[in-house]
């Protein structure tokens, strides 16, 4: 459908004369390509058009920039219909994968994920969600995912001379700095994702699939001793127990006052330093402890992957594309432009050289993805998940509020 010949005038004549085609003149395909804004400047965007072309002479690029407002929706529908100017590759959330799956929406790549691209070596964070049973369709593009962001003039104040290698040397460091007027951390009580990292690090889930049923989770001794140890870091400041990260923004709180830590992603830096340039040299990071030295905590991975629908006219064309952009050459070139984590845990020396981003690859290697489910959505709409927090940051008892809590995801996640 998006094909255009060259040489249609021909066609007639050669089958009574046998005239071949000239240079120049072969068939040509359009692969068109869905990607967010901002996940990728404009100058990487058109260097990568300009070489791809090169590269493969019977291929055209056009890249289209989408909003995420609204992207589920139009993503839904192009899955479903057969326009001549629909995508071929899309960028989607690394959480949204299994949504699109479901349905025969997307083309299996397990192929070529197994053969070709490395899965093995693939953040779990990134690939995991990518999966929809035991196929392939989400290809990992990048990833970020939360640190610990700290103030270098407290710690040294509070004489604490080094970030903590395990969470028990966190707990400690953080009350030695919870004093004098100063919050030892910033943690709202809401802040689920990083919640969920608790549990996955003490082996815990937010909810398990078994024959083809999901079940909410946050009641196993696993995921309560993970509330447990959020309920201990969370008392060392003054966050509040019923709201989330966002409310207030946390940057702004970080930026205004005594604040020695925060949990949160590098890129939240920029809007700390907009409200108070002052910390411009005095800002750290490290990645979020985990039980032993040596190796991070478990965290919540943001990010992209890469989808081909399955109604493509131009399957190999979109094969290829998807190949480039999350190869090594092209996927390090996008983290080092957009201080991103690139999608495989080997890739992380390519961007050591900048400390938030490499605290972030750091943690990435442990990073981990909501339950790959698409009824998932369902359970954020109306999380439970916070409701429980608080109850528990209140003084409620724990097991009850996470058997409560548990019994709603299990509601959310049956199928109608």
């Amino acid at each position: 459908m998006k094909r255009r010949l060259l040489a249609l005038v021909c066609v007639s004549s050669c089958l009574l004369g046998g005239c071949g085609l000239m240079p120049g003149d072969a068939e040509r395909s359009t692969v068109t390509v869905w990607l967010m804004r901002h996940s990728a400047s404009q100058e990487y965007l058109d260097r990568f058009t300009e070489e791809f072309e090169r590269e493969h002479p019977g291929l055209d690029l056009d890249i289209s920039v989408q909003e995420w407002t609204g992207i589920g929706e139009k993503v839904q529908k192009a899955l479903k219909t057969d326009e001549e100017d629909g995508p071929d590759v899309i960028e989607v959330g690394n959480t949204q994968v299994a949504a699109y799956a479901e349905g025969d929406g997307l083309l299996d790549l397990t192929l070529e994920s197994m053969r070709d691209w490395g899965r093995e070596d693939w953040l779990p964070g990134l690939a995991e969600p990518g999966q929809w049973g035991s196929q392939q369709y989400g290809i990992p593009w990048y990833a970020a995912n939360r640190v610990v962001i700290y103030r270098k003039d407290l710690f040294r104040q509070a004489g604490v001379t080094a970030p903590p290698k395990t969470r028990d040397e966190w707990l400690t460091l953080t009350e030695k700095l919870d004093t004098g007027g100063n919050q030892g951390i910033y943690l709202a009580g809401q802040d689920w994702y990083t919640l969920a990292g608790f549990i996955w690090e003490e082996g815990g889930e937010l909810a398990k699939e078994r024959d083809g049923v999901w079940r909410g989770a946050l009641d196993s001794p696993e995921a309560l001793r993970g509330m447990d140890f959020y309920r201990r870091l969370q008392a060392l400041g003054d966050g509040p127990a019923d709201a989330d990260e966002e409310h207030p923004p946390q940057a702004g709180v970080f930026a205004g006052g005594e604040v020695a830590q925060i949990v949160a992603v590098p890129g939240l830096v920029s809007a700390v330093l907009k409200q108070n340039p002052e910390l411009e040299d005095e800002l750290g990071y490290f990645p979020v402890p985990g039980r032993t030295a040596g190796k991070p905590g478990a965290v919540f991975t943001g990010g992209s992957d890469l989808v081909i629908p399955a109604r493509t006219d131009t399957r190999e064309g979109a094969v290829e594309v998807v190949a480039a952009l999350t190869g090594d050459r092209w996927n390090t070139e996008l983290a080092r432009t957009m201080n991103y984590v690139p999608n495989k845990a080997g890739l992380a020396d390519s961007v050591k050289g900048e400390e938030g981003v490499a605290a972030m690859a750091a943690g990435a290697a442990q990073g981990r993805a909501t339950p790959a489910t698409p009824r998932w959505s369902a359970v954020e709409a109306d999380n439970p998940i916070k409701e429980y927090m608080t109850e528990v940051l209140t003084g409620a008892d724990p097991a009850t509020g996470a058997g409560r809590a548990a019994r709603r995801i299990t509601e959310a996640l049956a199928f109608d």
